[in-house]
C-alpha cells in the first residue's frame, strides 16, 4: 500500500469543526461531517471551501442526528469511499458539572444524555478501524435517573471495539499539546477488535505531550516545552478599545514563537473578528483594578466593597482576568453572554476578549473564518475541540492506520 494513503474520517456532532481541523491538517479527508446548529454548518463549509472540497453541500449534512434516515444522508456523503476514523461527541451540557448545577433534575430528563447511542449507531453501520469519542470530564460522574452513564457508554462503544475505562488514560489537559488554555477533556478511543496488532493503549501512547502544564508536577517536566501563555497566544494583536473594531485586511502577522508558527505563516494576511465587546464604565474600573492589583474578583469584593455587583447572583469567580504569563482558563460557549471570565490583561484595555483572541486561544488559525454573529462566533468557538490538541488525536491515529498498512 503507498505510503501516500489519504486516510478518512466522518465528524458526528461536528461543531465548528475543531476536532476536524486537527485531521486535515495530518492529511486526512473528510467525507461527511453531522452537525445541527445551522451556523456552525456555514462555518464547516466555509472551512471545507479553503480546502478545496468540492461537494460541500452533500458533505456538511446539517440535520438532527436521531433523524431516522440519517444513515442514508451519510451514505450518500461517503459515496461507497472507505472509511477509516469516526470523530466527534455529543454536546457536553448533558454532561457537564455546571449544566447539572443550574438544572434543578440534574439533567436526569435531558434527551442529550442518550445522544451517544446515535453515535454508536453510525460506528456500527461503518464499522472503521478506530474512533475518537470525545466530552467534558463531567462525564465520569454523570447520572441518569441515579446511574452512573460513562459505564452504559463504554459497553456500547466496547460492544465491537478494545476500549479503556481508566480515567487517568482518559483525561487529557489541550495545555500539555501547546494549546495555550487549561482544558481538561475525556478521550475515548478504540481499535476494531479485529485488527490484533493494535490495543487501544497504542492510540493513547502515540497522542504524544509536547509541552507541561502549570499542573505538571517538576519531575515530569523533562524533555518537554514550556506552556504556551496568554501573551504567547495573543500578545501580537493590535489593542482595540471597547465596542471598536480593530479587524483588517492587512495584518502583518508576525510569527515570532512557536505558538504562532504552528497555527500560522508570516506575511500580511487579514484579521478577522478582532471586535471588542461594549462594557459600561463600572466593569471598566473593577477590570483595571483587578488586573493593576493581579486579583481576582474575590479579593476585589473584600478590599474594595465599592465595586461589589448590584446582582445578588453573582460570584468570586465571575469576572476572571486571564493572565498574560499564564495559559487561559477553559474557554467555554458562556462566553457569548457577557465575557466576563475572560478579561484581557491589558489594564490599558479594560475589556473582553474579542472573537479572535478567544479563537487563538482555543488554537484557531486566523485563516480560520467563522459565520454567524458575533454570538454565535463565540458559542462555535466555546464548544470546539482545539485544533491543536485534535492533531495530536490525528497524529496517533495516522501512525496507527500506518502500522496496519504495513501488514497488508
Amino acid at each position: 500500500m503507498s505510503a501516500r494513503k489519504k486516510y478518512t474520517f466522518i465528524d458526528l456532532f461536528s461543531g465548528c469543526g475543531g476536532l476536524s481541523e486537527g485531521f486535515y491538517r495530518m492529511g486526512f479527508t473528510a467525507l461527511a461531517h453531522v452537525e445541527i446548529n445551522h451556523w456552525a454548518c456555514e462555518t464547516l463549509r466555509k472551512r471545507m471551501a479553503y480546502y478545496g472540497y468540492s461537494n460541500i453541500e452533500r458533505e456538511v449534512i446539517e440535520k438532527d442526528i436521531t433523524s431516522a434516515d440519517i444513515l442514508t444522508d451519510i451514505d450518500n456523503a461517503v459515496a461507497g469511499r472507505s472509511v477509516d476514523v469516526i470523530i466527534g461527541g455529543p454536546p457536553c451540557q448533558a454532561y457537564s458539572t455546571a449544566g447539572r448545577v443550574r438544572d434543578a433534575k440534574g439533567m436526569a430528563s435531558d434527551p442529550r444524555n442518550f445522544l451517544f447511542e446515535s453515535y454508536v449507531r453510525i460506528l456500527e453501520h461503518y464499522h472503521p478501524k478506530f474512533f475518537v469519542f470525545e466530552n467534558v470530564t463531567g462525564l465520569l460522574s454523570a447520572k441518569v435517573n441515579g446511574k452512573p452513564i460513562l459505564p452504559s457508554i463504554m459497553k456500547a462503544l466496547g460492544t465491537a471495539y478494545k476500549v479503556i475505562s481508566d480515567p487517568a488514560i482518559l483525561v487529557h489537559n489541550t495545555a500539555d499539546y501547546g494549546v495555550p488554555q487549561i482544558r481538561k477533556r475525556i478521550i475515548i478511543m478504540g481499535v476494531r477488535k479485529d485488527i490484533d496488532k493494535i490495543e487501544a493503549i497504542d492510540l493513547y501512547n502515540d497522542v504524544l505531550k509536547t509541552h507541561w502544564s502549570p499542573e505538571t508536577p517538576e519531575e515530569k517536566r523533562k524533555g518537554l516545552k514550556k506552556f504556551v501563555s496568554v501573551k504567547d497566544a495573543i500578545g501580537d494583536l493590535p489593542p482595540v478599545e471597547p465596542g471598536e473594531d480593530a479587524s483588517t485586511n492587512s495584518y502583518d502577522y508576525p510569527c515570532n514563537n512557536g505558538f504562532l508558527k504552528r497555527i500560522g505563516k508570516a506575511g500580511v494576511h487579514p484579521l478577522m473578528d478582532h471586535i471588542a465587546r461594549k462594557h459600561n464604565a463600572l466593569d471598566r474600573e473593577r477590570f483595571a483594578v483587578m488586573i493593576s492589583n493581579r486579583w481576582t474578583f474575590g479579593q476585589l469584593r473584600k478590599e474594595m466593597p465599592q465595586y461589589e455587583h448590584e446582582h445578588a447572583r453573582v460570584f468570586d469567580n465571575s469576572y476572571v482576568v486571564q493572565w498574560w504569563d499564564l495559559p487561559s482558563k477553559t474557554i467555554l460557549a458562556h462566553i457569548h453572554k457577557d465575557g466576563f471570565q475572560f478579561i484581557h490583561p491589558d489594564g490599558n484595555q479594560t475589556r473582553s476578549f474579542t472573537v479572535r483572541e478567544a479563537a487563538r486561544i482555543q488554537s484557531f488559525p486566523d485563516d480560520f473564518e467563522f459565520a454567524g454573529s458575533r454570538g454565535e462566533k463565540y458559542k462555535q468557538i466555546g464548544n470546539a475541540v482545539p485544533p491543536l490538541f485534535a492533531e495530536a488525536l490525528a497524529k496517533s491515529i495516522k501512525k496507527n492506520l500506518g502500522e496496519i498498512a504495513n501488514d497488508i
